[in-house]
C-alpha cells in the first residue's frame, strides 16, 4: 500500500509540473539547467536541495530464483547543498534515502503473494569541492553513508538496502559546445562498500551484514544533452556499473541505456524525467527504471 501511495504521489506531481509548463513562458536567458550543471557549485550562502524520485522493477534476472519474480524497488532521495566559500570551490551537505521494496513470492499452492517493506535506510555527510581553481566544470562530489537498517532483509525475505558503510566518490565534468544548444556532461561514481560479512539465517535471508560489504562499484555515465531553448533540454543517456570483489567473493555488473528530459519551472526551480533499460548484465536484475526529481536553487 506505501509504494501504491507513492506512484500516487508521483502522478499528482507529474500533472502539476505540466500544468506549470504550459503557464510558464520560455526565454533564452539562461537558466539553472543550462549553467549549473551538477559539475558547478554554488556560491556562499546559497542552497541547493534536490528530491530525487526512481522506481525499478524487473520480472527477468540472472539469477535463476528471481527470473520472472516481479520486484519493486523505489528510493527518495533528498539532498541538500550549501556554498561556504566565496569562490564557488565548496559546497557542504547531506543526503538521505528513504526506500519502498516490494515483491512476489510464490506459494506452496502455486499461488503468488506481494511482501512490502519500507523505511529510511541511510543518511550520509557530503562535500562537494573544485579541485582545481581554473577548472570550474570539474568536480568531487565525496559522501559518507551509514546505514540505518538493523538487516538488509526484513523477517519475510524482502529486500530494504545494504547493511554497510559506504564511501562515495563521484567525479563531475561537463561541456557546452559553441552556440550552448549541445551539452557533454560525465560521471564517474565509485563506492566503497564495507562493514560485517554477510550472514544468513536457516531461511537464506541475510541477518546481518551485506552482500556488497568489500567491494567497489565503478559506474561510469555519459549524458548528452540538446537545448531547444535555456529552459528546456532533452538527453540520452548511457551507463555502466562494475562492482569488483575486494574479498566477498561476489561481483556484477550491468549497462543501462535511457533518456528523459529537464524543465525550468521557475527561476529557482526545475523537473527533471529520466528513464532507464537495464540491457544487459551478470548477478543483476534486467529491469527499468521509471524517475522524477525536482531540484530547487536560491
Amino acid at each position: 500500500m506505501k509504494l501504491f501511495r507513492n506512484h500516487i504521489l508521483m502522478a499528482g506531481l507529474f500533472l502539476s509540473v505540466f500544468n506549470l509548463i504550459a503557464q510558464d513562458d520560455i526565454d533564452d536567458g539562461g537558466s539553472v539547467i543550462q549553467n549549473l550543471t551538477p559539475s558547478k557549485l554554488i556560491g556562499k550562502g546559497q542552497w541547493d536541495l534536490k528530491l530525487f524520485n526512481n522506481l525499478y522493477t524487473q520480472t527477468e534476472s540472472t539469477f535463476a530464483s528471481e527470473d520472472g519474480i516481479r520486484q519493486n524497488f523505489f528510493t527518495s532521495t533528498f539532498e541538500a547543498f550549501t556554498g561556504v566559500s566565496e569562490s564557488r570551490r565548496v559546497n557542504v551537505g547531506a543526503i538521505i534515502e528513504y526506500r519502498a521494496n516490494g515483491r512476489d513470492f510464490v506459494l506452496d499452492n502455486g499461488s503468488t503473494e506481494r511482501r512490502n517493506t519500507s523505511g529510511i535506510t541511510s543518511i550520509a555527510p557530503a562535500i562537494k569541492f573544485v579541485p582545481f581553481k581554473n577548472v570550474g566544470n570539474f568536480s568531487i562530489l565525496s559522501a559518507f553513508s551509514i546505514p540505518l537498517v538493523s538487516s538488509e532483509e526484513d523477517e519475510n525475505g524482502v529486500f530494504l538496502d545494504q547493511d554497510g558503510f559506504t564511501w562515495q566518490n563521484r567525479f563531475f565534468y561537463d561541456y557546452t559546445f559553441p552556440g550552448k544548444k549541445w551539452q557533454l556532461f560525465t560521471e564517474l561514481n565509485s563506492e566503497f562498500n564495507f562493514g560485517k560479512d554477510a550472514v544468513t539465517g536457516p531461511n537464506g535471508t541475510t541477518i546481518e551484514g551485506s552482500f556488497a560489504n568489500n567491494s567497489l562499484n565503478l559506474t561510469p555515465g555519459v549524458f548528452l544533452s540538446y537545448f531547444p531553448s535555456s529552459k528546456f533540454t532533452v538527453l540520452a543517456l548511457a551507463q555502466h556499473s562494475q562492482r569488483l570483489d575486494l574479498g566477498n567473493n561476489f561481483t556484477q555488473n550491468f549497462t543501462a541505456l535511457g533518456g528523459g528530459f529537464k524543465y525550468q519551472l521557475t527561476k529557482e526551480l526545475n523537473v527533471e524525467t529520466l528513464y532507464t533499460n537495464f540491457v544487459r548484465g551478470e548477478n543483476t536484475g534486467l529491469g527499468e527504471t521509471f524517475n522524477i526529481g525536482l531540484r530547487a536553487v536560491f
